[in-house]
């Protein structure tokens, strides 16, 4: 899509077919049959996005990885597919100038370094919030033992972020934590356009219509429903697209007669 003068790209590394105690162990098994259509469950893409602009090649995610995760309620992430989608754009990992990475769960950070702990991306600036860092590499958080020891080797090319940050241009990666203790959405910006990528600070516009739907991977609930609420009021002027929303299309909150998602 074109914002402004960016070129905006959404990109699949897989599938996440999600059931419906992804959303809490509260939730019915046959909540919302016209969104968990198939088999009890929701099919979502792993979402990364590609932006272009001037001289920048900025990738907003790192995907899977060529690897699956196999969850609880037979959820299952099954990845491998960034570099296909990469390069139908022409676009070779030499050429990615930035990551900025939402937040350190592994369908966000699997393509961001080899078995080798080497950067798939060699020529990239990797951005990321400073307290996932703390919580996943340096804590208790879950992450494979080759992208812990990337993150330890590889310093020198990495900007740990404590505040909402400028990353070029009309980008700026903005603090919504509570999903993970440091998630990042990012910000984009050219002329009067405007674009949220929300990471994962909000699973899907499904939780619009259900607000006490949380995440399982909510490492602060309270927090994440918190940052989610005030997203929502955002998102009624701003155009906003998370990574597993279903079609990798923005849309906006339609407040009346009474508050949806709308796209297109």
């Amino acid at each position: 899509m074109q914002l402004g003068a960016m070129q905006v790209h959404a990109i699949s590394d897989g599938t996440f077919s999600v059931h419906p105690k992804y959303f809490g162990a509260e939730v019915p098994d046959d909540a919302r049959p016209e969104f968990f259509a198939r088999d009890d469950k929701a099919w979502l893409p792993i979402g990364c996005f590609l932006i272009r602009s001037d001289d920048r090649v900025i990738l907003v995610d790192a995907g899977l990885g060529p690897d699956q995760d196999d969850l609880p309620h037979g959820m299952r992430l099954v990845g491998g597919q960034l570099f296909v989608g990469l390069g139908a754009l022409g676009v070779g990992a030499g050429d990615i100038t930035d990551v900025v990475i939402t937040h350190f769960h592994t369908d966000h950070v699997g393509w961001l370094f080899d078995l080798a702990a080497e950067p798939v991306f060699p020529n990239a600036m990797i951005w990321y919030g400073a307290a996932d860092w703390d919580y996943f590499v340096n804590g208790p958080g879950d992450i494979r033992p080759h992208i812990r020891d990337g993150f330890l080797t590889n310093a020198p090319r990495q900007r740990p972020l404590t505040h909402d940050t400028t990353v070029a241009p009309g980008i700026t990666a903005i603090l919504t934590p509570g999903h993970t203790p440091g998630h990042l959405s990012v910000s984009l910006a050219s002329g009067p356009a405007r674009l949220l990528l929300l990471g994962d600070a909000i699973t899907c516009p499904i939780q619009l219509a259900e607000p006490t739907w949380h995440s399982i991977g909510d490492v602060n609930p309270t927090l994440a429903h918190q940052t989610r609420h005030r997203l929502w009021s955002t998102l009624q002027n701003t155009p906003g697209l998370g990574a597993h929303f279903p079609t990798l299309t923005p849309g906006q909150v339609t407040p009346t007669p009474s508050p949806h998602w709308t796209t297109g």
